[in-house]
């Protein structure tokens, strides 16, 4: 295997750079853990950004992966495959909504939304009917559509002008959310709760007048649960935990187990604004990805993985609120389920450094908070050793 040396050497020259990478060059994975070439095992807390739901290398998705590969990877949207009706009713009985459009990732899951709320809406109200509601603070993927639905500066700066129509309103000031819908209004866009932006969950007051003030003006709810949903919060759509019911929802990272694919799930009186010619994808609902998606599904019910997440989630969290409160450079802990966060009131990046340096991956988003996005498979004695690692950490940096 090469050295780390010799691929940043190779990526500093031929990669566009992108990625402020953290040093480390990882082999492999099994469960929560992964390894680097030399051995050393790291606990896994970063989960892939949330994709890695079922750990690395589960055996029932390298089976399947394995066996599908063999048979057929891409077949292209021109004919039929066998998994990709099946995936769709499993995830519409699932979700309780009416039908499914597969894409390649979450931020084209959230590029078809936009297509379809802004198409029902000039069907219904004209070309007036166009314009979009979206959060400060949140974060819905790096393709124009869905950046300009982002309402965080650092992200936009320097790609102006965004795509017009879409004005943005406050995290839970419910107010100033019932004033920008109006008639003109065809989608209301927000994450349960916000990932990039530092793990904060909408009220349940918010997420009810939005219901609401979508119903009152006939505009498309879109709920982004890229990364909150399928599961993250111990239920297996975040709108689940919450009890509102969205239009339309856009998932993906843990979908496929890894394989890339998204999906935006509707309901039925949305369908006819997206008819035959209106909207496509080359890759999107292969059959290796979602035959692998329609397995990790099974995963997630067969070994009752929503029950683990619920409960470790709520150890992770009395740990981390036990730690923080014994420490204060620690601000907050946020989170529901397996999608939790520490604030802190000194930058993150170099504990996550420290971190790394004692065997955990963790992640920092949004300055100076830490991000937990670990797999499923996340057990007590885990979360213990977390624990032991943040405490040494955090208390070295208190002190400094």
């Amino acid at each position: 295997m090469p050295s780390l040396t010799d691929i940043q050497e190779l990526e500093q020259k031929y990669l566009l750079q992108t990625y402020a990478r953290y040093p480390l060059l990882i082999e492999r994975g099994k469960g929560v853990y992964v390894y680097d070439g030399e051995g050393k095992k790291y606990l896994d807390l970063v989960g892939g950004l949330g994709v890695n739901a079922l750990g690395h290398a589960h055996p029932r998705i390298v089976k399947v992966i394995r066996e599908q590969a063999a048979k057929a990877i891409h077949l292209s949207n021109l004919y039929y495959n066998e998994y990709q009706g099946r995936l769709a009713e499993k995830l519409c009985k699932l979700s309780g909504l009416d039908r499914a459009f597969f894409a390649n990732s979450g931020t084209e899951a959230m590029e078809g939304a936009l297509k379809l709320a802004r198409a029902a809406g000039h069907n219904g109200g004209g070309d007036a009917k166009c314009k979009v509601v979206a959060l400060a603070g949140s974060f819905h993927g790096r393709t124009f559509g869905a950046l300009s639905m982002t309402g965080q500066d650092k992200y936009r700066a320097g790609f102006e002008p965004m795509l017009g129509g879409v004005e943005f309103v406050g995290l839970n000031d419910v107010a100033a959310l019932k004033a920008a819908v109006d008639e003109n209004t065809c989608a209301i866009v927000l994450e349960p709760i916000q990932g990039e932006g530092g793990v904060r969950e909408c009220s349940q007051e918010f997420l009810q007048s939005a219901r609401e003030a979508a119903d009152q003006h006939d505009a498309a709810l879109i709920f982004d649960e890229i990364q909150c949903g399928l599961g993250r919060t111990g239920t297996l759509f975040a709108y689940q935990h919450f009890g509102v019911m969205p239009d339309i929802v856009a998932i993906a990272k843990p979908l496929a187990a890894g394989i890339p694919l998204g999906a935006f799930l509707l309901r039925e009186r949305f369908a006819s604004a997206l008819t035959t010619g209106k909207h496509g994808t080359t890759f999107g609902g292969g059959p290796l990805a979602c035959r692998t998606a329609l397995e990790s599904l099974a995963v997630i019910e067969d070994e009752k993985l929503l029950e683990r997440v619920r409960a470790v989630g709520d150890y992770m969290n009395a740990e981390f609120k036990a730690l923080a409160s014994k420490l204060k450079i620690a601000r907050e802990v946020r989170g529901v389920g397996l999608m939790q966060a520490i604030e802190l009131s000194i930058p993150a990046r170099p504990l996550v450094e420290r971190a790394m340096a004692e065997g955990l991956l963790i992640n920092s988003t949004q300055e100076t908070v830490l991000r937990f996005l670990p797999p499923f498979l996340l057990e007590e004695k885990h979360v213990d050793k977390a624990i032991r690692v943040l405490r040494k950490i955090l208390k070295e940096a208190a002190k400094n």
